[in-house]
């Protein structure tokens, strides 16, 4: 997560939203990602689709089931959903997101019946480092 962290700090001071993600494979980080949507003009360009896009090409697969991800914030829906169809083993999340998430709040899609992959999922890791950098980043905005 101290990586995950580290790329959402590089998210905002490039003026995204401070959303950072590592996908770890025995024990190792092969994918590390930050959010870049307006970097990119790819509304898609997410931390967690990005670093599921690294490591399915540094693993040569699609299937990621032995993999973890640790992101900083909680999933969106469009996030959840690629976890799922990447066979994510384990997901670690930061900040909860009561507006935006769909992991515990919103649509809640690992408890849907139509997802047919549910990852472990653990919240609140590195929550509070999380929280400000999103705080900071949104407050300054205003």
């Amino acid at each position: 997560m101290v990586q995950a962290l580290a790329a959402a700090r590089t998210a905002a001071a490039e003026g995204e939203v401070p959303v950072g993600a590592a996908l770890v494979h025995d024990g190792e980080i092969i994918a590390l990602a930050a959010n870049a949507p307006r970097l990119l003009c790819d509304p898609t360009a997410h931390a967690e689709i990005r670093a599921i896009r690294a490591g399915a090409r540094a693993l040569g697969r699609d299937r990621l089931e032995d993999c973890d991800l640790y992101v900083t914030l909680e999933p969106c829906a469009m996030c959840a959903g690629a976890i799922a169809h990447a066979r994510v083993r384990r997901l670690y999340y930061g900040a909860s997101d009561p507006k935006g998430g769909a992991v515990e709040h919103g649509a809640r899609f690992f408890a849907q019946p139509t997802c047919h992959h549910r990852p472990e999922v653990y919240g609140g890791i590195g929550e509070a480092e999380a929280a400000v950098l999103l705080r900071q980043f949104f407050t300054a905005r205003r």
